[in-house]
């Protein structure tokens, strides 16, 4: 293990881990992965858990067969989403020991991506550590559609891992870690114990393989590779809580995925380290709305640590609002992505313009800066 000393981990547990041959919540699953997690707590670490099986424990519930359309499927979550919350409140208080008090986060799309929003999760999650809760977090699939779903657990962990400021992300699933090829279709096919630089595996990557699952080997290596860019180090693995358990205790088990230390796909000048800050990670991995093409003057200043003010903006590409993530490109080259400060159309009357003409063009002049260096990433 790189780190030498591990204290928060964001353990994922995929519906396989959880579940039965029939697709229904398994208690005795729950139960270990419980028991790991107080053995991990005893030892000075913290867990927040990302759970799949909302939709599971609601056909429990129902007692029907899954469901197949999307507002089945919301209705079916939000039946099971508080039968799941019950399960894992009941495992973390066995008769005869201290409970486990635990915390339901359901976050959306919008907790992520909207700055305030990811602010206002981050401060309650750290609320919850010192309060000595576990945080036991899902996707709000109940009003979550295709459009607004991050969509799926396994990338959700991986912004939980940064909103929590983990050590380790841990992905429970239903194989045992990252193989050189299917191992279902070769039978050569060799187990990678470890990762030093995800950008050689992602072409390993594979889709779901059981059928209560929604995600897969790619969406595992998008997770791992969204963690490593924060320095965060992925364990993808099997075998429910005793396996939780003997990885955290030092054994090595499934894949690790080592978090990259250097970005080597850009040019050497422009690169920074992988460990950004937590918000330079999160502006990042952002979905970016449009693009700011700078002449060669505003690229030496951010270059050189200042921000982009419109005068070194020769074009705007696209359209976003204020907030939104946006790439910064000069000569056809990226050099990095931000939060811009004005809307599209703003911009692109300002473009070119010098700082004190802002105020007559658009009739205030609410920002110096496009795009200030605090809300600046260089690729």
């Amino acid at each position: 293990m790189r780190r030498e000393v591990v204290k928060r981990v964001v353990l994922k547990v995929g519906s396989s881990s959880l579940t039965d041959a029939d697709g229904l919540i398994d208690l005795a699953k729950l139960a270990q992965i419980a028991a790991a997690v107080r053995s991990a707590n005893a030892a000075g670490i913290e867990i927040a858990i990302v759970s799949s099986g909302a939709v599971a424990a609601g056909a429990g519930k129902l007692r029907r067969a899954r469901p197949r359309t999307v507002p089945e499927k919301q209705a079916f979550a939000a039946v099971g989403q508080a039968e799941l919350m019950r399960h894992w409140a009941s495992v973390f208080a066995p008769a005869g020991v201290a409970p486990i008090h635990v915390a339901q986060f359901l976050l959306s799309s919008d907790d992520i991506h909207s700055r305030k929003r990811y602010v206002n999760a981050k401060q309650a999650l750290d609320a919850a550590f010192k309060l000595g809760v576990l945080p036991i977090l899902n996707e709000n699939d109940t009003v979550a559609t295709a459009e607004l779903k991050l969509g799926d657990n396994d990338t959700l962990s991986a912004w939980v891992a940064y909103l929590v400021d983990a050590d380790t992300l841990m992905l429970l699933t239903d194989v045992d870690g990252l193989y050189s090829a299917n191992p279902k279709l070769d039978e050569n096919a060799i187990k990678l114990n470890e990762v030093h630089d995800i950008s050689q595996v992602l072409h390993l990557a594979g889709d779901a393989g059981s059928a209560s699952g929604t995600g897969g080997m790619r969406t595992k290596l998008k997770a791992a590779q969204i963690a490593s860019d924060a320095g965060v180090d992925t364990i993808i693995l099997t075998g429910g809580g005793r396996a939780v358990q003997a990885s955290l205790s030092g054994t090595a088990l499934g894949t690790r995925i080592f978090a990259t230390r250097k970005r080597a796909s850009v040019p050497q000048e422009f690169a920074q380290s992988a460990r950004q800050s937590a918000k330079s990670s999160w502006i990042l991995h952002q979905p970016t709305r449009g693009v700011i093409v700078i002449d060669a003057g505003a690229k030496a200043a951010l270059l050189a640590g200042r921000s982009l003010l419109p005068s070194g903006i020769v074009r705007i590409e696209g359209s976003f609002n204020s907030g939104d993530a946006v790439q910064i490109r000069c000569d056809e080259h990226l050099l990095g992505q931000g939060l811009s400060s004005y809307r599209a159309s703003d911009l692109q009357r300002i473009a070119g313009k010098r700082s004190t003409e802002i105020s007559a063009i658009l009739g205030a002049k609410p920002f110096d800066e496009a795009v200030h260096r605090d809300q600046l990433v260089l690729s």
